[in-house]
């Protein structure tokens, strides 16, 4: 088989035609494996009788939906870019992306129809020129083209077998998506992903995770996410069934797994934690459910602890976009053993810990996370002084601090510009909110460093709390025994939540803006 993300579509329908490969949450739509690969060979051929050409750049504005999926798959097949669009942004951010990326074509949903028109009406600011609507019953915007009208006037047939179209079918180092970051710092940066690395992180994942042959899979984050789109292919590359939330909502979640048979899964800790709030959840049969992983931001112990009450097994996965999802996997076996671990390399992946000179740390020291293997990035899109410094003699310089045991357990302590240095120690805001977050009246919590005349930064805990009786003193002292003195908050300030991207990783940069001090003396 040709090295080209597309085709584990064509393989697998071939294999399991029948076979249920995508379940809508909101809709009453189940598509096998033979009926979402013919909707990608039309949209495939559709576009290609539309004058697609190689390496050209579709943006996908789409909420998650098996438009989204077929669309991923069908561009792969015929060596077109995808630009997975983040529907949060506005439009001035949209912009930036679509003319960063040179993204010809978009296909976007109704949902957004007010976004797209003020990006149409921008003219040459942007260079889209086919806008291709999804809609359900509503009408289509005067600028855009019906897009199942679009798709099934193309062939069921397989592109690269029934047309000879030269140069337009990709593989290997070929370009399949440029994903952009979340932007939580400065402009948000391109990363580029090949068929190669794409593929390479879905052997990899597939070589190191605990699928069984009949495995429902529930996907609960945006598909524009990494998180999402990688392990929607691996269920395509091994014939899981995809049952796909249209966006998040704890209460569902509970439902599909009781409803679908749900066996496995992937959610951020932060939606782990909203399901656990949903009153008496336990009325939900979730017994078919082995485990979910979880990752994207440090996982509190006791939330693992929680799940693991319930017969339910939390995997942490460590990752990046930049390394198309992999870097770390917690195994079975020990993800109550090291419950503060994010388990060790994946198999077909290299991970270091290293110091400021570079040099390998010592068991239980801390220092930069390097990643190393086939399914990292190739760059970042026309950022090369971004892709130097991050990309280095092969290794991907991730940026996170960690600490790896003698038996090569990883556990992820905090990103290194949030680290906290007070009194000429070093602080990683998540050991703190790790704490905070086994405090029965807390639902959720962030630490950031607040300036302090005395010892250069101090600990603020930002809390969303159960009970509004609980009082900042008592939050202070549940830390006393728990942490050591300089690692205990200096003060707290509640809100009614804590401000997140949509991987689920906690927004610093907002709450420093927000609280910027200085510290309590």
């Amino acid at each position: 088989m040709q090295n080209n993300l597309g085709l584990i579509l064509t393989k697998r329908a071939f294999l399991s035609p029948d076979r249920e490969a995508y379940v809508d949450s909101h809709r009453d739509l189940r598509l096998t494996f033979r009926a979402l690969n013919a909707r990608s060979n039309r949209l495939a051929n559709a576009l290609l009788d539309a004058g697609l050409e190689k390496g050209e750049r579709v943006g996908l504005l789409l909420m998650n939906s098996a438009e989204f999926m077929e669309a991923y798959f069908a561009l792969a097949k015929i060596g077109a870019v995808v630009v997975p669009l983040n529907w949060r942004l506005v439009p001035d951010e949209l912009e930036f992306i679509l003319k960063d990326s040179g993204t010809r074509r978009l296909i976007f949903g109704s949902e957004f129809v007010d976004t797209v028109a003020d990006l149409h009406g921008r003219g040459p600011r942007t260079d889209v020129t086919q806008w291709l609507q999804v809609t359900d019953a509503e009408p289509t915007a005067w600028f855009a083209e019906p897009y199942a009208d679009f798709r099934d006037a193309g062939s069921d047939l397989e592109p690269v077998r029934h047309r000879d179209v030269p140069g337009v079918h990709a593989a290997d180092d070929d370009m399949l998506y440029i994903m952009y970051t979340s932007g939580t710092t400065g402009l948000p940066k391109g990363v580029v992903h090949t068929h190669h690395s794409a593929l390479w992180a879905i052997f990899t994942i597939a070589a190191t995770t605990y699928y069984h042959e009949g495995d429902r899979y529930l996907a609960a984050l945006p598909m524009f996410h990494v998180g999402a789109l990688t392990p929607l292919a691996v269920n395509v590359y091994g014939g899981a069934t995809s049952v796909v939330m249209r966006s998040f909502d704890p209460v569902l979640a509970w439902q599909l797994i009781e409803r679908e048979r749900i066996t496995t899964g992937l959610a951020v800790p932060a939606m782990l934690n909203f399901m656990l709030q949903v009153e008496n959840f336990q009325r939900f049969d979730y017994g078919s459910l082995r485990w979910i992983m979880t990752g994207a931001a440090p996982v509190p112990v006791a939330l693992t602890k929680r799940y693991a009450d319930l017969g339910i097994g939390i995997l942490q996965v460590y990752g990046l976009t930049e390394s198309c999802g992999p870097a770390c996997l917690m195994d079975t076996e020990n993800a109550l053993r090291k419950p503060e671990s994010t388990g060790k390399a994946f198999f077909h992946t290299e991970v270091r810990i290293v110091n400021d000179q570079g040099e390998d740390c010592l068991p239980g020291e801390a220092g930069e996370v390097l990643v190393r293997g086939a399914h990292i990035m190739r760059e970042y899109w026309n950022r090369p002084d971004a892709t130097a410094e991050t990309l280095r003699n092969g290794w991907l310089h991730t940026g996170d601090v960690a600490v790896m045991d003698e038996d090569g357990f990883v556990a992820i302590q905090d990103r290194i510009k949030d680290m906290i240095i007070s009194g000429g120690e070093n602080v990683y805001p998540a050991e703190i909110e790790g704490v905070l977050m086994t405090h029965p009246q807390i639902v959720e919590a962030a630490v950031i460093g607040q300036p302090s005349e005395t010892w250069g930064e101090s600990p603020l805990a930002i809390v969303v709390r159960r009970d509004p009786s609980l009082g900042a003193a008592e939050v202070v002292e549940y830390c006393r025994g728990r942490l050591a003195g300089y690692k205990r908050p200096k003060a707290v300030e509640f809100v009614d939540q804590i401000p997140r991207n949509p991987s689920g990783k906690i927004l610093k940069r907002l709450l420093r803006e927000q609280f910027p001090g200085p510290a309590p003396v």
